[in-house]
């Protein structure tokens, strides 16, 4: 079965608000239960995507480094108690890969080696190249303003005209609840939170390792990743926020990047640009896929917290497959069904 798709992007380049504002990681063991499956899912695409859309490989090898802090034994534990090819490290060995640690701090650590970055750029416009050839339209500066209830579907008001469907997808992240109340639809359980990120010079030790681990605190104190533009440190904060264009705040940036410099020694001298992203949470932390059981053709798509990217090509085969008809994860759609959101 094929559809007609339109796709309305209220901003002026697709990815600006969420995708764009990636870690860009893609971590097989992240997140708990079925978010793994779906993982698995989404790792074939990446392995072997299709060259007439993407050129380049997507992934590139950087792999994960824990760093055990105190209080943090019994979480490491439970989160790579199952995961394959996970190499424990003693604290030499973590401040080899990572040598701003201050190994009197660490307790632990342990390397997963199958983690790697994600081009998500390349990742955007190539799925924006394919879904223009298999006929999708996509409008750019779309707004949409407002949602009527029409027989057959819906009519979908932008500041450029109007759309009517017999479908209408709702992929607007954190504005999810937003929309399904122009659409004159309950909300749901959804929490819109901000993670910021603070860019660093890049440390003199750090300048030939460039594709150093992932390095990840346990508890999670912080984040960070090296890159040719300088050090990316994360205060891994998930505060409340409401949907806008979001921006760091300078208070988050200085309370994570003081974290940091307790666990590292590492003296931060300056900040060379700072960015803030928001991320859409549910409860139980897996996302929202599936057709509203008070409006049948209307589907939520919602709620994918930290993983979205890495799980993007999971996510979009389970939608399609809902959407169609065709054959499925059942399992995944009943787990990440809309009813489970509105229970009380």
């Amino acid at each position: 079965m094929e559809a007609r798709v339109v796709v309305l992007e209220g901003e002026r380049q697709v990815g600006y608000h969420a995708s764009g504002r990636s870690a860009a990681v893609f971590v097989p063991s992240y997140g708990h239960g079925l978010l793994r499956r779906l993982t698995t899912q989404s790792r074939v695409f990446y392995d072997q995507p299709e060259p007439e859309f993407f050129p380049a490989p997507l992934l590139s090898e950087r792999g994960l480094l824990r760093v055990v802090l105190e209080g943090g034994e019994v979480q490491h534990q439970a989160i790579t108690g199952d995961v394959p090819g996970i190499r424990a490290l003693s604290p030499a060995e973590a401040v080899e890969c990572f040598p701003l640690l201050n190994p009197d701090r660490i307790l632990d650590a342990s390397l997963e080696p199958d983690v790697h970055d994600i081009d998500v750029e390349a990742l955007v416009q190539g799925s924006l190249r394919k879904a223009r050839k298999h006929g999708a339209e996509v409008q750019l500066a779309s707004l949409v303003t407002g949602i009527q209830r029409k027989a057959g579907g819906w009519s979908v008001i932008t500041g450029n005209g109007s759309i009517q469907c017999t479908t209408l997808v709702n992929a607007t992240g954190v504005w999810a609840n937003r929309t399904a109340e122009l659409a004159g639809l309950r909300p749901i359980e959804l929490e819109s939170c901000r993670r910021s990120i603070a860019v660093l010079p890049l440390p003199t030790v750090l300048e030939n390792r460039t594709a150093a681990p992932f390095t990840v605190t346990v508890p999670l104190r912080w984040y960070a990743k090296t890159e040719k533009a300088g050090l990316l440190v994360s205060p891994a904060d998930e505060d409340p926020a409401p949907p806008q264009d979001a921006f760091a705040d300078d208070m988050v940036i200085a309370e994570g990047l003081h974290r940091f410099s307790e666990d590292t020694g590492f003296a931060v001298r300056r900040v060379m640009r700072s960015w803030a992203g928001l991320r859409s949470i549910t409860p139980d932390e897996y996302p929202v896929i599936g057709f509203d059981p008070e409006a049948p053709d209307f589907f939520w798509l919602a709620g994918q917290a930290g993983f979205g990217i890495q799980c993007a090509p999971g996510i979009a085969r389970l939608a399609a497959a809902q959407i169609l008809g065709s054959e499925m994860d059942n399992e995944l759609a009943t787990a990440f069904g809309v009813e489970r959101m509105r229970r009380s």
